[in-house]
């Protein structure tokens, strides 16, 4: 059997593009989208109609050509996630804007929209994941959209802050970001990479499935942003990975044994202690880690950029 064969027996793959050829092959459960992604995908011919129907979409909408960039771009989101949702049996997740990131009440009203466009095309809320940068102003954001039945995935999660507060939200899930921590800390040390069992990305996220487990919070932890295949075996038995298609085609392409790295039985045996947040903690403990106040930020501003560059290519087509 193959590594991915072997891995889909301990951990839920969830493809992480735009791409549905890749999502056919690799069969993964869930698919997670992202403004970058987006960006990469609404330039293929073979996406042009989806394109198209998000313009005429937007043209129909009435208002200014601001708000008619702005339903087209949502559209265009939703779009590609209809597309998804005939591929993968489980769900999609779609981007709320992440110049929104700090405003907590344009979250919701976002979000919101987005569920009702799912909804006129007739997709259940239960199968879309609002995906939403984990400022504090977002986990609030999250947990009130999670009373109304609408599921989030809280993304850029860099710090073991931004974790507790998420699980304590009762969000649905979360996305630490392997490769970003992985990243910092490389430029940090000087080196040039780490061994599975010593990279800090994989020991972050590592760290955040056994506090969850051991005090039994029903948070799905999701790997994300992964750099090379070693990081993705050495999570093993996370409750869902999220894997782009070079990575999915690695592992699908080597026959070595994925031994089951993280379990609920070793998480419940360890001595770990409870930590209390709100939002003084919340921020004091974030900014205690340099590494999440950069990348938080940085990924916050690089989904803004992609963004842009998408608005800037629509408006050609306009």
């Amino acid at each position: 059997m193959s590594q991915l064969e072997l891995l889909k027996k301990l951990t839920t793959i969830v493809a992480d593009t735009g791409d549905f050829e890749s999502m056919k092959k690799f069969e993964p459960i869930d698919a997670t989208t992202n403004p970058s992604l987006i960006y990469a995908a609404a330039q293929m011919d073979q996406y042009s109609d989806l394109v198209n129907q998000s313009i005429e979409f937007g043209k129909n909408s009435g208002g200014d050509k601001n708000d008619q960039l702005t339903k087209v771009i949502d559209k265009l989101a939703v779009n590609f996630g209809i597309e998804i949702l005939k591929i993968v049996p489980g769900r999609v997740s779609t981007e709320v804007d992440a110049r929104l990131s700090f405003n907590k009440e344009a979250t919701l009203k976002k979000a919101r929209e987005l569920i009702k466009l799912y909804d006129d095309a007739g997709i259940d809320k239960n199968r879309i994941l609002i995906k939403i940068a984990s400022t504090w102003e977002g986990i609030k954001a999250a947990e009130e959209l999670e009373t109304e039945g609408i599921h989030c995935n809280l993304t850029l999660l860099f710090s073991f802050a931004q974790a507790v507060a998420c699980a304590e939200a009762k969000v649905t899930l979360i996305s630490p970001f392997v490769g970003r921590i992985m990243d910092y800390y490389k430029a940090r040390d000087g080196v040039d990479g780490y061994e599975p069992d010593k990279d800090p990305g994989v020991a972050s996220v590592t760290k955040i499935y056994n506090y969850y487990k051991k005090y039994d919070y029903k948070t799905i932890v999701m790997g994300a942003s992964f750099r090379n295949k070693g990081q993705i075996t050495e999570l093993a038995g996370c409750d869902y990975l999220t894997i782009a298609p070079k990575l999915l085609d690695e592992l699908n392409n080597c026959s070595d044994e994925v031994p089951q790295k993280l379990s609920v039985e070793n998480a419940l045996a360890l001595n770990i202690e409870k930590v209390e947040i709100d939002e003084n903690i919340f921020r004091w403990k974030h900014n205690q880690e340099a590494m999440a106040v950069e990348k938080l930020s940085a990924g916050i501003r690089a989904f803004s950029e992609d963004l842009e560059k998408l608005e800037d290519y629509l408006l050609t087509k306009f």
